[in-house]
């Protein structure tokens, strides 16, 4: 349970400070969540493709804003358009 609480924390963090990043806007406490939890295992899976390993509360940090910056270019990128 509290690894649960601690990957939804770490994904809240990283959703907001890639909203920061990418848009320099917050995307609401929702929207930061989900996009913090979904950059964590895209980063993730990135992270381990080129050998490296997220160790920590920082490493974690990191690793998630990271996969939650590509999620979101890649939205950006091939996401509708009006």
């Amino acid at each position: 349970m509290n690894e649960l609480i601690y990957f939804l924390l770490i994904g809240l963090a990283a959703g907001w400070l890639a909203g920061k990043l990418m848009e320099g806007r917050s995307f609401g406490l929702v929207g930061n969540l989900i996009v913090g939890v979904i950059g964590a295992i895209l980063g993730g899976l990135v992270f381990r493709l080129v050998g490296l390993a997220a160790t920590g509360l920082l490493g974690s940090l990191i690793c998630a804003t990271a996969g939650a910056v590509l999620l979101l270019f890649l939205l950006q990128k091939f996401g509708k358009r009006p």
